[in-house]
């Protein structure tokens, strides 16, 4: 029997794909190109609902477009906001939440994701996930201010109730540069 080790998008993914159903509620925090938003609007079809975050115009717009190529755009919500603030746009419960860390592939490599913002959104987005959800981060440091948020995001999650939260950090230690990593929380029933 051959085991996958999976890389970080794929694992992130995985374990998405094994919380979602449809009629689902999800979050993309960090929309980018839009990849996670369609996939989470995949996962949870019609009937579900799609939160999905970026405070850049250029990602708005490609995540826009992906969605309508696909015919999605109807089960999600694109806001132009930061993920910080998400509160102020969500109340319902979520299932799922993913974030990716670091910067728009393709975009401005000086607008990044930060430590300050991102654990405020974290620790929000931890108040709204259902028992059994899970909220997924992939975490890209290799660039100026990512090991800050890196470290933030895992001194913030290691310290959360293990009664009530599961952790886990997955990443690969023989890769080039520092390679991303996924962290995931999953609510305890």
């Amino acid at each position: 029997m051959s085991v996958n080790l999976f890389n970080a998008v794929e694992f992130s993914h995985l374990l998405l794909k094994k919380t979602l159903k449809p009629g689902d509620k999800a979050l993309d925090a960090t929309a980018g190109n839009g990849y996670d938003t369609k996939f989470l609007a995949e996962l949870v079809g019609a009937e579900g609902k799609v939160f999905s975050f970026d405070i850049q115009k250029e990602a708005v717009n490609n995540t826009q477009k992906l969605l309508q190529t696909a015919d999605l755009e109807k089960n999600v919500k694109i806001i132009k906001a930061s993920h910080a603030e998400l509160d102020s746009y969500l109340e319902d419960k979520i299932n799922a939440a993913i974030f990716n860390l670091g910067y728009l592939p393709g975009g401005d490599k000086k607008i990044i994701t930060r430590a300050k913002s991102t654990v405020k959104a974290l620790k929000k987005t931890i108040k709204l996930i259902e028992n059994d959800g899970i909220v997924v981060l992939v975490i890209y440091s290799g660039h100026p201010g990512g090991d800050d948020e890196r470290d933030a995001v895992l001194k913030f999650v290691a310290d959360l109730d293990y009664k009530k939260y599961n952790v886990l950090n997955y990443k690969f230690l023989n890769q080039p540069g520092p390679p991303p990593q996924v962290v995931a929380v999953k609510k305890r029933i």
